[in-house]
């Protein structure tokens, strides 16, 4: 793509200029399940390339390839194909790359469902092992022959650790493996993997790319060379379509992401630093403190920090951290983020023991979204809460 178109015209009006669009300022919303052709042969033709031409929208569809073109130029990658869930994405996505016999190292804490799904491939011979570790010579004692694959997230998941990514995917490719990464926390305006080496990136959309939690959608963006099989494999035989109607919302939702994620990342910082302070919190996992022991790695690789990040309550009894979600008022109990509203969610209530302390997360961590609502409204309702448990 030409370098002098910048992320807020990409997520604006890029590729809104198609005939089709006929000058609408919202893009059109494509209905339709399938496409009609005047001839037996002009549908052959199509059926050929379900990923370029519009035959059945399970395939693809004018709005939905509107979203991925804008996905994929936001990301710098060749590519991206939309599914109808974050899961959707990830579970093609490595299904596409791994054969029952193969091995997959996972780096650091990733989404609980990636982990889910990578246990269920085992019934078919597809085997995984994490590695907690900063330093990728580590992972000489985990890879085999059959290693295919290495996955991670970074920020990683609830303790918002910051992996090196040049490091990693470079000792990934030494060794012929693909790197999958889950970038959903910091969006491409504030992390774009692909330049730094991650060969296929994945995010759900329900997050802060859609922004109002209205819509369940995922993606993976990468080179056509890797994207182009899940598309005319994966994405056809699982059915996981994104539908025209999630797409319109997603596009809507790219129009105001340049907005939003600053306005997120300076209300969640302000809180985080409160919290910081705090008695009651024995540690804040947000990588834009300068406490934080990736701080200086994350200012290298990101270009800013979204609103999500956990606090570890100064606590070992799970009555406390019940008072204190409780307690809450303006953060909503509730398992997703990225949208307006400010949410919370403690793992020591939703998670099994033996679940957690195989992630590594402690009873007292506390998962908040921060929204956009006024700052000094969230912080005196923690205030009030930490009070009240």
């Amino acid at each position: 793509m030409n370098g002098h178109i910048n992320d807020d015209w990409i997520c604006g009006r890029y590729g809104e200029d198609e005939p089709w669009m006929l000058g609408a300022v919202n893009p059109p919303v494509f209905e339709n399940s399938l496409f009609t052709f005047p001839t037996v042969q002009a549908l052959s033709e199509s059926l050929a390339d379900e990923d370029e031409k519009y035959v059945y929208s399970r395939g693809t569809n004018p709005t939905v390839d509107l979203l991925q073109r804008k996905l994929a130029a936001l990301e710098r990658g060749e590519r991206a194909k939309c599914f109808g869930s974050g899961m959707g994405a990830i579970s093609a996505t490595i299904s596409s790359l791994v054969s029952a016999g193969d091995h997959v190292i996972v780096v650091g804490a990733i989404y609980g469902p990636t982990t889910q799904f990578l246990r269920y491939l085992e019934k078919f011979g597809v085997s995984h092992t994490t590695v907690h570790t900063d330093n990728p010579d580590v992972l000489d004692s985990v890879v085999n022959p059959r290693t295919k694959m290495m996955y991670l997230e970074s920020p990683s998941y609830m303790r918002f650790g910051i992996i090196d990514l040049r490091a990693f995917t470079g000792w990934a490719h030494e060794r012929g493996l693909t790197t999958v990464m889950d970038n959903t926390w910091a969006t491409p305006i504030f992390q774009k993997p692909l330049t730094m080496g991650v060969d296929l990136v994945v995010h759900s959309l329900s997050k802060y790319i859609g922004g109002h939690s209205d819509l369940i959608g995922g993606v993976v963006v990468g080179s056509t060379r890797l994207i182009r099989p899940i598309a005319l494999t994966e994405y056809q035989l699982y059915g996981a379509a994104l539908s025209a109607h999630e797409a319109a919302k997603a596009i809507k939702g790219l129009r105001t992401l340049p907005v939003r994620m600053p306005a997120h990342q300076e209300r969640g910082l302000r809180v985080a630093e409160f919290l910081a302070e705090h008695p009651a919190v024995r540690a804040v996992n947000h990588p834009g403190l300068p406490g934080h022991p990736g701080h200086e790695l994350a200012r290298a690789q990101m270009t800013g920090f979204s609103g999500l990040f956990s606090i570890e309550l100064d606590t070992e009894e799970i009555a406390e951290v019940t008072r204190f979600v409780d307690a809450l008022r303006c953060f909503r109990v509730g398992v997703s983020w990225g949208g307006f509203e400010s949410l919370v969610i403690a793992p020591a209530l939703t998670v099994r023991e033996s679940l957690r302390a195989t992630m590594g997360i402690p009873l007292g961590l506390v998962r908040l979204s921060v929204g956009l609502e006024d700052a000094d409204t969230l912080i005196a309702d923690l205030a009030e809460a930490l009070k009240a448990s």
